[in-house]
């Protein structure tokens, strides 16, 4: 492997890197606190106010912030991806908690079931489609957060590779940036699609079951 192709590599797999941390710490984040919220008008009093002051700072203005908050450039690269992802994927979680329709959770706490078990089995599943979305969305919102700082504060990464092609005019670089961006954030963005297409369908085989435990006298 010639030095342009260990670099190439070098740069794909921080970018790569970067986005599993920020963009995980965000939907776990992000999904936790929208289902809470969503159920909850206490918390979404505490939550929301300070939350929709943030939310239409774009994570680029969060690029000065995050380089003095963090001493590594690593660590103000994942902030901003985190930031980019966080968002959209709270008010997705929290807009499929609002659309449950309130006759299933009545039935369900009609039937017996526990509170515990009305959010396991009611509201999480009744809200995956939306958290779908919302994690697809936030997943092209936060590679488009990360390129941004990786072509500020970045010593590796695809942003950082595509600026400095464009400032040394190598422009097949430029271009083979670009395509590494798309196919990147296709092949994140079909993953994380997989795998809640897998707990859907988990959650589809244990329905008969939840029906029959709620049954139960």
């Amino acid at each position: 492997m010639n030095e342009n192709s260990y670099a190439f590599v070098l740069v794909r797999c921080s970018g790569v890197k970067r986005i599993f941390a920020g963009f995980g710490l965000a939907a776990l984040l992000a999904v936790s606190l929208g289902l809470f919220v969503g159920r909850s008008r206490l918390i979404a009093d505490i939550f929301m106010s300070p939350l929709e002051v943030l939310r239409p700072i774009p994570a680029v203005a969060w690029i000065p912030l995050a380089i003095l908050m963090f001493v590594s450039p690593e660590g103000s690269m994942i902030f901003i991806t985190f930031i980019g992802a966080f968002f959209p994927i709270l008010l997705s979680t929290i807009h499929g908690v609002a659309r449950i329709d309130r006759r299933l959770i009545f039935a369900a706490m009609t039937l017996g079931a526990s509170p515990v078990a009305v959010f396991l089995e009611v509201i999480l599943p009744g809200a995956l489609p939306a958290i779908v979305t919302g994690l697809s969305i936030g997943m092209g919102t936060s590679w488009f957060s990360l390129v941004t700082a990786e072509m500020i504060s970045g010593q590796y990464g695809i942003g950082y590779y595509t600026w400095e092609a464009y400032t040394l005019q190598n422009y097949p670089d430029i271009v083979l940036g670009m395509i590494s961006f798309g196919l990147l954030g296709n092949v994140c963005n079909a993953s994380v699609r997989r795998a809640l297409s897998s707990y859907s369908a988990e959650l589809a085989g244990l329905a008969p079951q939840i029906g029959t435990r709620f049954f139960q006298v």
